[in-house]
């Protein structure tokens, strides 16, 4: 089970929910925290949501042959992460609601969606904009290995 930590989000953001909602399921992430980046803001017919997504994927121990001294053959025991942010993006791309990223790179996916509001009562809409980043947690902390 995933653990979400979702604190430092103040819930905007319809777009950032749906990823929540496709990532959260998923076995090999062991942790999912969301958060509002600084860039948000609202103006005069727009609004523009920035959220960041950090995860950190479960590990698994993997015994492996190394050398000692550099040359006497032993084993050791090293955990290796049981999924990667490509995995992840490919899996992402699969879903309907959510679809491939905008930008990828080797430690970070970005998702951008906008859409026209128009409020009820005659009144002036406004766009939106939602700018959703994805990044890999690494190194220590998080949650442990998987079973």
């Amino acid at each position: 089970m995933t653990n979400l930590e979702i604190s430092e989000w103040s819930g905007e953001g319809t777009f950032t929910q749906t990823l929540i909602d496709a990532i959260a399921p998923i076995d090999d992430v062991g942790l999912l925290r969301v958060e509002d980046a600084p860039s948000s803001r609202v103006d005069m017919g727009y609004q523009f949501i920035s959220n960041e997504i950090y995860i950190k994927f479960c590990t698994q121990a993997v015994r492996t042959r190394v050398k000692r001294f550099g040359f006497w053959p032993a084993t050791a025991t090293v955990d290796e992460k049981r999924m990667s942010l490509t995995d992840l993006g490919r899996i992402l791309s699969e879903s309907t609601e959510v679809g491939g990223p905008d930008y990828s790179d080797d430690g970070m996916m970005q998702y951008l969606r906008t859409e026209r509001v128009v409020p009820p009562y005659q009144t002036r809409g406004y766009k939106l904009v939602e700018l959703v980043r994805i990044y890999e947690v690494t190194g220590a902390g998080g949650q442990g290995r998987a079973r």
